[in-house]
C-alpha cells in the first residue's frame, strides 16, 4: 500500500511539473505574441499631431510609432521612389494633389479603402484607386506682412500682375516647385491664372518676376521663418496658405487678437491642396498600417489637425477650431484639372527652371 502511495505521489509530482512546463511554454509564447509591433511613417517636415493620439493608438494597437522627417513633400516622394519596394518606412504621408499622379506611376502603395471614407466629401477623395487616402486639405496663396506694408505705405496687391511692379522689387519670397508641394501648387495658381499660351502667359510672368528679385527657396519653412518679415527676414510676401492668419494668432497665445498678416485673395490665383497617406509596398505591418490611416481619418485624429498643421480635416464630422474663424477659404481657386496636371507637371517645372534658376 505504501508503495503504491510513493508510486501515486512520484506519478502526481511527473504531471505537475510536465503541466507547469507546457504553462510555462505557453505564457512565452503569449508574451513573445505581445511584442509591440513597429510602424513607421515618413512625412514632409511640418507634418505635426499630438504625442496624446500617437501615444493612445499605441496603446490600442500594441504598437510603437517612429515619425520620420523627410523634408518637403517632393523629396519625401523622391525618397520613397529611391527606397521602392523595400521601403524604409510603412507609410507615407503627405503625397497631395500635386505629386499624386507621380507617386501612382511609380507604384509605390498597397490599395486600402478605409470604411470612415463615408465621411469625406467626394470632392476631396483625390485618388479613386485608394492607393493613397486624404487626410487634410488647404489653400495655397500668397501671404502678407501687414505691419511691414503699413510701415512702407504700401497697399497690398489686388492682382498678381501688380508683384511685377518695381515697388514690390525684392520683396517677396517662394518655393522651389521642383522640390515643394505649395510651391508646385502656386505655380499651378499661376498658370490658371495667366494661362500658358496667352499673349502674356504664365512664364512672362515669372521671368518678370525673376527680374524683379524674387526669393526661391527649396521648402515652406525655410521661406516662412527665415525670409518672410514677419520672422524677421526682409521679404514681406510669402507663398503660403490661407491658414497662416489664424496660425498666427493661435501661436501668439493672446498677443494677437487679430492676425498680423493677411492672405491676397485673388480669383485663380489660389490652389487648393489636398494631403494623403499611402501604405507603402514592402511593408511587413500592412494591416497595423491600414488601422492608422483608419485612425487618422476618426473624428479625434482630425480635429487635431488644424491646431498642430493649420490645414482642414476632411471628415465632415470633425469640428473646427474657434481661431479658424481668421482662416479664409477662397471662392475661386484655381482650375487646373488633375488630368492636366499629370500631363503637364515634369513640363511645367522645367519650363519655370529654365526661365527662373537659369
Amino acid at each position: 500500500m505504501i508503495k503504491i502511495d510513493i508510486f501515486l505521489a512520484i506519478t502526481l509530482v511527473f504531471l505537475i511539473t510536465v503541466f507547469a512546463c507546457e504553462q510555462a511554454n505557453e505564457d512565452s509564447t503569449i508574451i513573445e505574441e505581445k511584442d509591440p509591433q513597429s510602424l513607421v511613417i515618413v512625412v514632409h517636415d511640418s507634418f505635426d499631431i499630438s504625442k496624446s493620439l500617437i501615444d493612445k493608438f499605441e496603446e490600442e494597437n500594441n504598437a510603437t510609432i517612429t515619425i520620420v522627417k523627410g523634408g518637403d513633400a517632393g523629396e519625401v516622394l523622391n525618397r520613397a521612389i529611391l527606397e521602392r519596394g523595400n521601403p524604409s518606412a510603412d507609410l507615407l504621408y503627405g503625397i497631395d494633389n500635386t505629386y499624386l499622379s507621380k507617386a501612382l506611376r511609380e507604384d509605390l502603395f498597397i490599395a486600402y479603402k478605409s470604411p470612415l471614407l463615408v465621411n469625406v466629401p467626394n470632392h476631396l477623395v483625390l485618388d479613386k484607386t485608394f492607393h493613397v487616402t486624404p487626410i487634410d486639405f488647404g489653400y495655397v496663396n500668397i501671404n502678407y506682412d501687414k505691419q511691414y506694408l503699413i510701415d512702407n505705405a504700401l497697399d497690398p496687391p489686388v492682382l498678381l500682375e501688380e508683384l511685377t511692379d518695381s515697388k514690390w522689387e525684392n520683396r517677396m519670397v517662394v518655393e522651389n516647385p521642383a522640390t515643394s508641394s505649395p510651391g508646385l501648387a502656386f505655380l499651378i495658381a499661376t498658370i490658371s491664372y495667366f494661362g500658358e499660351d496667352d499673349e502674356y502667359d504664365y512664364l512672362d510672368f515669372w521671368e518678370d518676376l525673376r527680374n524683379n528679385g524674387v526669393v526661391v527657396k527649396d521648402g515652406w519653412s525655410d521661406a516662412y521663418y527665415n525670409d518672410f518679415s514677419l520672422n524677421g527676414g526682409d521679404r514681406p510676401l510669402v507663398v503660403s496658405y490661407a491658414t497662416s492668419p489664424a496660425a498666427e494668432v493661435y501661436f501668439s497665445e493672446g498677443k494677437y487678437t487679430e492676425p498680423p498678416t493677411g492672405n491676397l485673395i485673388i480669383d485663380k490665383a489660389t490652389f487648393q491642396q489636398i494631403e494623403g497617406i499611402g501604405i507603402l509596398k514592402g511593408t511587413e505591418v500592412e494591416k497595423l498600417a491600414s488601422d492608422f490611416i483608419d485612425f487618422a481619418l476618426d473624428v479625434s485624429f482630425q480635429e487635431d489637425i488644424p491646431s498642430k498643421m493649420f490645414v482642414y480635416p476632411v471628415n465632415r464630422r470633425a469640428a473646427w477650431p474657434d481661431f479658424f474663424q481668421f482662416a479664409q477659404v477662397p471662392k475661386v481657386h484655381s482650375d487646373i484639372s488633375h488630368e492636366d496636371i499629370d500631363e503637364k507637371r515634369e513640363d511645367w517645372i522645367e519650363a519655370w527652371v529654365k526661365v527662373v534658376l537659369r
